[in-house]
C-alpha cells in the first residue's frame, strides 16, 4: 500500500455544476492554476499538456486522461520534466479529483499518488493546497 499520498481538499461556496467547469475549461484553469496553458479534448485515453513557466523556467507537461466521470471524478496521470526523474510510467503521478456537494458548497477532494518520500508528498500538498485556494477564491470573488 502506498502511503506518501498528497492529499488537498476545500469547500468551495458554487455550484457543482460550475467548480467541473472550472476544471475542465482552459480558461478558467489558466486563472487560477499558475498561469499554465492546458491542452486536451477531456476523453479518457487522450493526451493531456499543461505548459508555461514556472519559476522562471519553460515546462510541458504530460499525462493521459484516464477516466473522467462529468461533474463528479475527473483523473488523470501527470509526468513532469521538472521532477528531473526519466520519462518512465513509474515516474508518472496519478491526479484524481472528486467533487461532492456540500449543501450549497461543492467538496473537493484531490489526491497525488507516485510521491516516492514524504518530502515529495508535502512539497505535493502545498501545491494542491494553493491551486485549490486559488479556485476557491476565482469561483468564490
Amino acid at each position: 500500500m502506498e502511503t506518501n499520498i498528497a492529499k488537498a481538499e476545500t469547500d468551495i461556496d458554487a455550484s457543482k455544476d460550475k467548480v467541473w467547469d472550472a476544471l475542465v475549461n482552459a480558461d478558467t484553469i489558466k486563472k487560477y492554476m499558475f498561469g499554465t496553458t492546458v491542452t486536451t479534448d477531456w476523453k479518457p485515453g487522450s493526451k493531456i499538456t499543461w505548459s508555461g513557466e514556472w519559476e522562471g523556467k519553460p515546462y510541458e507537461d504530460k499525462g493521459e486522461i484516464l477516466s473522467i466521470n462529468e461533474g463528479k471524478t475527473l483523473q488523470y496521470s501527470h509526468y513532469s520534466p521538472l521532477s528531473k526523474e526519466d520519462d518512465k510510467p513509474e515516474n508518472y503521478h496519478t491526479v484524481t479529483i472528486h467533487l461532492s456537494e456540500n449543501g450549497a458548497q461543492t467538496h473537493v477532494v484531490l489526491t497525488q499518488d507516485g510521491n516516492k518520500t514524504a518530502e515529495a508528498k508535502a512539497h505535493s500538498e502545498k501545491n494542491w493546497k494553493m491551486m485549490l485556494e486559488s479556485m476557491k477564491k476565482l469561483l468564490e470573488g
